[in-house]
């Protein structure tokens, strides 16, 4: 049977020793996200949710709770383990672009079908490039690139490894309005003809508006989960 849930979070909570104090970032955190649709994470700075972020890509692990990615429980695997299961089958874009700066753009987007030890990966970059805008800029540099544009390249690196599950990190918060726009309509293009599961952190009320499930978070704690008046319901 396929999974119905690609994401599952049951009681995750994360804490940090101090030298006098613990802090609780995350505090009895749960939800269940079904595959294929939207869903944004919003809350005021500081409510956990870039932290809740990170553990649900594996990037990090709960200090208690159990999360499961795709059906597998991120809690019983090694680093190694959640890095593969990230490069199979997970797509990541964030605020501040993260592309290599001595790779050209075509080069950062084939990076993650290159790790897994893929051959002849340069027509689907090249493609995805073309799909985002950027037909013309495939030997440019980051720097030689604007902001907009690198965040183009991010996204079809994003899309490079075809993901289940795609997770934005202020996909839009270093662009200025019209480039935001332009970046935030090509994200829910793409990932409904991709037909992936978007998991979007944002302080953007309007972009989290798009998305079909609104998660809020205050004082790393889950305070509402609504349903979203999204025109992509």
């Amino acid at each position: 049977m396929e999974q119905q849930y690609v994401l599952e979070a049951t009681s995750v909570n994360k804490k940090y020793i101090l030298p006098n104090s613990e802090l609780t970032v995350l505090d009895d955190v749960s939800f269940r996200i079904e595959k294929g649709t939207t869903v944004s994470i919003i809350g005021p700075s500081g409510s956990g949710k870039t932290t809740l972020l990170g553990l649900c890509a594996g990037l990090d692990v709960p200090t208690s709770g159990a999360l499961a990615l795709m059906g597998f429980r991120l809690n019983n695997m090694n680093e190694d383990d959640r890095a593969f299961l990230r490069n199979q089958s997970v797509g990541f874009v964030f605020q501040n672009f993260q592309l290599l700066p001595t790779l050209t753009a075509l080069e950062n987007v084939m990076v993650p079908l290159e790790l897994r030890g893929e051959k002849n990966v340069k027509q689907k970059a090249k493609e995805l490039l073309e799909r985002v805008g950027l037909k013309e800029r495939l030997h440019h540099y980051p720097t030689q690139l604007s902001g907009g544009e690198q965040q183009r390249v991010a996204m079809a690196r994003a899309f490079m490894n075809t993901p289940t599950i795609l997770f934005a990190d202020e996909p839009t918060g270093n662009l200025d309005e019209e480039n935001a726009t332009h970046i935030t309509s090509l994200l829910f293009q793409m990932n409904k003809e991709e037909k992936t599961t978007l998991v979007l952190v944002t302080h953007n009320l309007e972009l989290a508006n798009q998305t079909q499930r609104i998660l809020k978070m205050k004082g790393g704690r889950l305070t509402e989960d609504v349903t979203s008046h999204s025109k992509t319901l």
